[in-house]
């Protein structure tokens, strides 16, 4: 059989045979892989004219339900890739963080467009003063870039891989391009299939290439994004690349790291934490074989308690089963190929040079349920190196397989220096009940590391584990491992984004963000804004109150109701040495006073308060002031319906403007309200 690659809207075959890929646990070819004849520059432009002018169309709304139903899709039809998976090597427990945990991720990137506007575009952070009278304004949008991202996954995670990048992309309304890696590629287009077969996603917004795509980066712009997964050798040959410097492309790499883990001075044997560190190490050891970019390789433990993790370890070790992952029982499977297994070995014999085997075997193991030489298997290999200044190999060869090495160390800025000698890593973890360790060791370890976890009794019963990024925190780390960051919730999408600088008058910017800015054109209507339905309201429409004289009697009488009797609301004599000239208003009185100014209370559209995001007491309200109010549309957010029951509504923020007699502000807010919809389809 031969895959298929999708490109320019159909499924192609490629030219020639292609390489042979093989079943893992038996050997047997499963497929052929191949991308020869593929026009790699026409894909790209098919990219940016379909899939990318579709996607930047479409609103962060309806992307992220675009995004929502794409993983509820692939939520049904799990089932059908973990047979597919097992051919690879994973066990059960493995196909559930690469299947599972990459449709989770779609799931958490689809919930992520509740923080974005329904808007194309994204309006980033406050706007900035830029004269003295308030006319002339800067702010920043940010919008979707017109190239293509380009995805280049590493074999030890097929499925996951793809959609942890692809579901970042898809969001900020870019198409994507995914090369998995051609070894396990047959998973990524087993699932590629029935996205294509769903119809979910606009024609051009996903492609595939499996097979070599030698090339591609020579048709890259200055639009286009490149994410790369895998060596760091690889990584970095690609970033240099004629295209990539000379159209200053970005390009977001994720190199295999040597990640370490730390058991803090306090995890004596008998503490929990010292159960919980061998347990975390043990299953990064084993879970896909130690295949992942994030696993354990140095085990940092005080040289006190080597000989007791040691031993603890190997107990722990000795209960995983080898073998074929159908075959109940089994905890580890085998790596992604033989050539994997020849390339651990090397990297194995070269840190046994200086360091000492303490468990395991290259050569004599059991396999359970398949046969040890037609398979890609490896034993859990468990090193010791007591000198780990003088012998820097464990600091420098990685070995990407089921391997960790345990290393020594005195003092806890010993243990810091150790971990930061990775020369940079996307995780590490530390094992301790004692929070100033923790404190102490984050932040000596935090300048080389991308992701730390804090491991204790406390987090255990949820905590995801040392190895398991999470989709709303970033992925990457710096030096050795890459430089690069993914995922990482809203910083992840603004990667796919031009971040533009826009200057003008806070009239012209308010028509261009769709967001109302201080100091623009205010239009009164006749119809108070709380007499319309969400549809009907514009931005800029504002409402002018009457006005309030405040009294000492509405500060004594706001005491008495809300409680609150601060010294400066109610005793004149205290105020000596204070900013205050005499008693004043509590703010809270000011901005419930100004809701009494603003609000319709006739029953109508606005259905109910829906919270307050900002708000500052800028000027002292003394009794005797008069008080207005400006209540301004400033922002409309679409809400979609949760069930067909629901009513269908939306959010709407009104800026709060409340001012005196001199017309100066003495409080500005932003309330929130949920509106209804004239349309209730």
């Amino acid at each position: 059989m031969k895959l298929q690659n999708y490109a320019l809207g159909k499924w192609i075959d490629g030219d020639g045979d292609g390489a042979p890929l093989f079943n893992a646990i038996n050997g047997q070819q499963i497929a052929l892989a191949t991308s020869k004849g593929l026009d790699f520059g026409d894909m790209m432009h098919y990219a940016r004219t379909k899939g990318g002018q579709k996607l930047r169309k479409m609103t962060f709304q309806q992307r992220g339900q675009m995004i929502k139903a794409l993983a509820l899709f692939l939520h049904k039809n799990k089932d059908k890739y973990y047979p597919i998976s097992y051919q690879t090597g994973a066990t059960k427990g493995d196909s559930w963080i690469d299947i599972d945990g990459g449709i989770g991720t779609l799931f958490a990137y689809a919930s992520l467009r509740k923080q974005f506007p329904d808007e194309a575009y994204y309006v980033d952070g406050e706007a900035a003063s830029l004269s003295k009278t308030g006319s002339f304004i800067g702010h920043h949008i940010m919008v979707p870039k017109r190239g293509v991202a380009i995805h280049i996954n590493a074999f030890n995670f097929p499925i996951w891989g793809m959609l942890e990048k692809v579901a970042v992309n898809l969001l900020a309304g870019v198409p994507a391009i995914v090369k998995p890696a051609t070894i396990t590629s047959y998973l990524t287009e087993a699932m590629v299939k029935d996205i294509i077969k769903s119809g979910i996603l606009p024609e051009g917004s996903l492609q595939l290439i499996c097979g070599s795509a030698r090339g591609i980066l020579d048709h890259v712009t200055s639009q286009d994004i490149v994410t790369f997964t895998g060596s760091a050798e690889t990584g970095r040959m690609l970033k240099s690349q004629p295209k990539i410097l000379s159209e200053a492309v970005p390009f977001n790499m994720e190199a295999d790291s040597l990640n370490c883990s730390v058991l803090g001075p306090d995890a004596v044997p008998g503490t929990p934490e010292f159960d919980l560190f061998v347990k975390e190490v043990r299953k990064e050891m084993t879970t896909k074989c130690g295949q992942k970019c994030t696993a354990i390789r140095r085990v940092i433990v005080p040289e006190n308690l080597v000989e007791d993790f040691q031993i603890a370890l190997g107990q722990q070790l000795a209960k995983t089963t080898i073998g074929d992952p159908a075959v109940q029982g089994v905890r580890m499977g085998a790596l992604a190929g033989k050539v994997q297994v020849e390339e651990v070995r090397e990297r194995v014999e070269q840190l046994l040079k200086t360091s000492s085997l303490v468990y395991g075997d290259l050569d004599n193991f059991e396999v359970t349920g398949a046969n040890k030489e037609d398979g890609a298997f490896l034993s859990p290999l468990l090193l010791l190196q007591p000198d780990p200044y003088k012998n820097q190999d464990v600091h420098n060869i990685e070995a990407f397989g089921p391997v960790s090495t345990i290393i020594p160390y005195k003092t806890l800025d010993d243990a810091i220096e150790l971990a930061n000698m990775g020369k940079g890593s996307l995780c590490c973890s530390i094992a301790t009940a004692d929070d100033n360790i923790a404190k102490e060791y984050v932040l000596g370890a935090a300048t080389h590391h991308g992701r730390i976890l804090v491991l204790n009794e406390e987090s255990a019963k949820e905590s995801t584990g040392h190895g398991s990024p999470m989709p709303l925190l970033v992925h990457g780390g710096p030096g050795r491992a890459g430089g690069g960051e993914e995922m990482g919730g809203k910083r992840g999408v603004m990667h796919y984004l031009q971040r533009c600088a826009i200057q003008g008058s806070p009239t012209t910017l308010t028509k261009i963000t769709n967001v109302y800015q201080p100091g623009a054109k205010q239009t009164e209507k006749p119809i108070h804004p709380f007499r319309k339905h969400f549809e009907e309201l514009e931005i800029g429409e504002t409402v002018i109150t009457h006005k309030h004289t405040v009294s000492e009697a509405d500060i004594t009488n706001f005491a008495n109701v809300s409680g609150d009797n601060f010294y400066a609301h109610m005793d004149a004599t205290s105020l000596e040495g204070t900013i205050f000239e005499q008693r004043v208003a509590h703010g809270y009185f000011v901005l419930a006073k100004a809701a009494g100014l603003f609000v319709d209370p006739k029953k109508g559209p606005v259905l109910l308060n829906y919270g307050l995001e900002e708000c500052r007491f800028v000027k002292p309200v003394y009794p005797g002031m008069t008080i207005g109010v400006k209540l301004t549309v400033k922002e409309k957010v679409d809400q979609e319906k949760k069930s067909e029951e629901d009513i269908a509504k939306g959010i709407v923020k009104f800026l709060v403007d409340v001012y005196d007699e001199t017309g100066e502000t003495v409080a500005i807010a932003t309330i929130l309200t949920m509106v209804k919809k004239i349309n209730q389809d």
